[in-house]
């Protein structure tokens, strides 16, 4: 899914969520929205904004590039709605864009009042930081959930006030309005490493999770190309040299952009560094991917057919 997340110059704010709920109710009758919101408005602290949840890109982008978006827009514009950054993108599984700081988060039964004042107060000590541009908040009273949305001008003042001792006082008294610690919106890359920010530090996952990751695609992938791409390249009078070297370019390609991606999905707990780093985590993750390892040898080594320095087409 993505969200996007349309933010606006505060000057013409009197007015927004009037206006606002025309942008959301075109959103909402759009194919494949899955959710509309106008931000929290209080005493100013925080900036106008409205964020869209798509199932998918393309859906986001024929809702923003079509006409009754963009006659909203003009409208609002004449009103005095002013976007004050261009859209930002949320993609589930990608890092959000540089400077931005996501976090998601689960509000204790009529605490949301607690959880907006302490936003209030982390937002005040945020203005005080070098690069600092916006926070918008969005809180969903009946599901119980809330979005806030950071910005700094760059990553490094991002991560100076991630890290900084200021932000880890101020979270003290948001933490006491939440059912449990808030998620910070993460990035799996291709090869497996899950990258996020937890209590200021960024955690990343471990390279003996990653590395396993990679030979459990790596292996599969090399033993089939071998027996299927192999013989090809052989038939085309390809040398040995560029023979291997074009089967590493389609292994790699496929890591990168489909198998690692695909196999991945399954272990995305598993290889969060937060969520997957416990012992009963690590050790069921290890054990099934063990498993794994072990049926794809036995499959290797009992299916001649599979077997490329065995088979013969005769």
């Amino acid at each position: 899914m993505i969200t996007t997340v349309s933010v606006f110059h505060p000057v013409g704010a009197a007015g927004f969520a009037d206006w606002a709920s025309t942008l959301v109710a075109s959103a909402a009758d759009a194919d494949g929205c899955v959710d509309a919101q106008i931000s929290t408005l209080v005493d100013g602290r925080f900036e106008p904004a409205v964020a869209v949840t798509f199932v998918d890109e393309e859906a986001c982008d024929a809702w923003i590039d079509g006409p009754r978006c963009a006659e909203i827009m003009r409208a609002g514009r004449d009103l005095g709605h002013l976007p004050s950054a261009p859209p930002i993108e949320l993609v589930d599984g990608q890092a959000p864009p540089p400077g931005v700081g996501a976090f998601r988060h689960d509000i204790v039964a009529g605490k949301s009042g607690d959880f907006i004042a302490a936003e209030q107060e982390l937002t005040q000590a945020a203005s005080g930081f070098s690069g600092y541009e916006g926070t918008t908040l969005f809180v969903d009273e009946h599901a119980g959930t809330a979005m806030s949305v950071l910005r700094f001008r760059t990553e490094r003042q991002l991560a100076a006030w991630v890290s900084s001792r200021e932000r880890g006082e101020a979270l003290a008294e948001l933490r006491s309005s939440l059912t449990h610690d808030f998620e910070t919106m993460s990035a799996t890359t291709a090869f497996g490493t899950t990258v996020r920010t937890d209590h200021g530090r960024v955690r990343q996952t471990p390279n003996w999770k990653s590395a396993m990751m990679v030979l459990l695609v790596l292996y599969p992938t090399v033993m089939i190309l071998s027996r299927f791409l192999g013989p090809i390249l052989d038939r085309l009078g390809a040398q040995p040299w560029l023979a291997l070297w074009l089967s590493q370019v389609c292994s790699v390609g496929l890591m990168q952009w489909c198998l690692m991606p695909w196999a991945a999905k399954p272990f995305r707990r598993w290889l969060d560094p937060v969520d997957g780093g416990g012992w009963r985590s690590n050790l069921a993750g290890a054990v099934m991917i063990l498993a794994i390892y072990a049926a794809c040898l036995a499959l290797f080594a009992s299916v001649t057919w599979l077997q490329f320095w065995d088979y013969t087409d005769a």
